[in-house]
């Protein structure tokens, strides 16, 4: 048993030894000038081994949105959100996630240019990166929860802050003032004007319209399955 979790460990310390060796070279040459065979040598295994623990670059990039994902839920967790108000609480999720990407612009300008590709599995918006956006938004679902919103509302509003955190990081990647202050702004004044929205999409009389966006987003396929947060204050 215990040779099984020794070699466990070994592989896991191999794999995660590749992945930080890919990213490193991603971000001193650039995603397309770095092969597999760069990365075997960067890490120091063998180009079969390198590729037996990830079939493509296309996978490396991949587990790095992962691991992205991993370190924003837990850099969140660790927070202390009691007493916020929504705005503070949307602005730790928006600038922690800022912060992580910080030193990765210039990868990141590299591998959206797949995002209008639905079937490449790097595309923000393909099932190549269903879990991690599915994650993505559970964390904002999250940050919404102590607010106690309608739940179509919750729904409504859960996209739509994901959709402007997308945007948000295009705009992040392109961003050359100072350690990126107008996109910091842009947030702050954007979450500012969503809170404020939210207080009038609140009142009973938009109900029918809010659910009327709902139907039509979830017949667009847009919709992700409602969430364990969602569905216990349904």
């Amino acid at each position: 048993m215990f040779k099984a979790e020794s070699k466990s460990l070994r592989s896991e310390q191999t794999k995660t030894e590749i992945l930080d060796s890919a990213l490193e070279l991603f971000r001193q040459r650039g995603f397309d000038a770095t092969t597999m065979r760069d990365i075997a040598a960067k890490a120091g295994v063998a180009l079969g081994a390198a590729y037996y623990y990830f079939v493509s670059k296309d996978a490396i990039v991949q587990a790095y949105y992962q691991k992205v994902q991993e370190e924003h839920t837990a850099r969140l967790r660790q927070m202390d959100f009691a007493g916020l108000g929504l705005k503070q609480r949307l602005a730790a999720v928006f600038h922690s996630k800022l912060d992580i990407l910080a030193n990765d612009r210039k990868l990141l300008r590299t591998i959206f240019r797949y995002s209008g590709e639905p079937s490449h599995p790097l595309s923000c918006l393909g099932p190549g990166t269903r879990a991690v956006r599915q994650q993505s938004m559970q964390v904002i679902a999250d940050a919404i929860a102590p607010d106690n919103l309608p739940q179509d509302l919750q729904q409504l509003l859960m996209l739509g802050l994901w959709s402007l955190q997308m945007g948000v990081f295009i705009y992040f990647i392109y961003d050359d003032s100072p350690e990126q202050q107008r996109t910091r702004k842009l947030v702050d004044g954007t979450l500012e004007l969503t809170t404020f929205l939210l207080r009038l999409a609140r009142f009973p009389l938009l109900g029918f319209a809010r659910k009327k966006v709902l139907v039509l987003l979830d017949e667009a396929g847009l919709l992700p399955q409602l969430n364990p947060v969602l569905e216990a204050q349904s």
